[in-house]
């Protein structure tokens, strides 16, 4: 049987690359999707809001109508919007939830949490394959190499983005701690500047660049006083994030409750 798709945010950059994406897969249908309210989305059809053929679905307003019939629920907004989808979605039929949003505050980490008490929720910062593999090397590299090793963080975005660092270059700090034994809150570092921004040992250091259409690109560096050893990642297109999140659509759509990531559904 086919997989009922209904994507949020369906005319914004992930909207689109989603829903052409799926319109092109015998076992996806994508059967509604949502945009904010005054979007000049709303009402079109979503095959030609995504530059493809009419798919007979038109895009509107509210979450829980455009997920009527839906079994997955895909998400790519922001942490607002994404929050009261979760909460509008348990009076719906969804059964999983594919969230790529970023740039949640601690403070709203318990509602997603909670959330998956309801439905089958796959989270990720990013669900490219390269990235999530990305993930293990530096995690190995960072349990193999001593503490005289620096570890930097350096990533870039599009001029539009608005978490910063993103939610993957959080990932991979996250990853590098976990590889060091460490608690990432305690040695991450994300302001560098004026007289007092000597590095302190065993920091993780980020920095942040933000521009014209940048897609993403995620570099880990480990340097020593002899050598650097450089781990990075381009983004050439968005489908790369948009098979990753349908590959996790299929595999959610055949689990039960709880909160999963990338690597649940890769097998790593």
């Amino acid at each position: 049987m086919s997989i009922q798709l209904a994507i949020a945010g369906a005319a914004g950059r992930m909207g689109r690359a989603l829903i052409a994406a799926a319109s092109g897969e015998a076992d996806l249908t994508i059967v509604g999707g949502s945009e904010r309210a005054g979007s000049a989305a709303l009402g079109a059809d979503l095959g030609i809001v995504a530059g493809g053929d009419a798919l007979g679905v038109a895009c509107v307003e509210s979450p829980l109508a455009a997920a009527q019939s839906a079994d997955v629920w895909i998400d790519f907004t922001t942490p607002a919007a994404s929050l009261a989808a979760l909460a509008a979605l348990k009076a719906s039929g969804v059964k999983a939830i594919i969230l790529g949003t970023t740039g949640f505050e601690p403070a709203q980490e318990a509602q997603i949490s909670e959330a998956a008490q309801h439905f089958c929720l796959v989270r990720s910062g990013n669900f490219s394959l390269g990235i999530n593999l990305l993930l293990g090397l530096v995690k190995q590299a960072a349990e193999r190499l001593g503490p005289e090793w620096d570890i930097e963080i350096f990533e870039a975005h599009h001029r539009r983005k608005l978490d910063a660092p993103s939610g993957t270059a959080l990932m991979l700090g996250q990853a590098t701690a976990k590889g060091r034994g460490v608690s990432h809150t305690d040695v991450a570092t994300f302001d560098r500047h004026g007289a007092t921004a000597a590095r302190k040992p065993g920091e993780i250091g980020y920095a942040v660049a933000r521009g014209g259409g940048i897609i993403g690109e995620h570099e880990v560096m480990f340097a020593s006083d002899e050598e650097v050893i450089r781990f990075s990642h381009s983004a050439l297109n968005r489908t790369i994030f948009a098979k990753g999140a349908l590959a996790a659509a299929r595999w959610a759509a055949g689990h039960g409750p709880g909160l999963y990531d990338m690597s649940d559904v890769l097998g790593l």
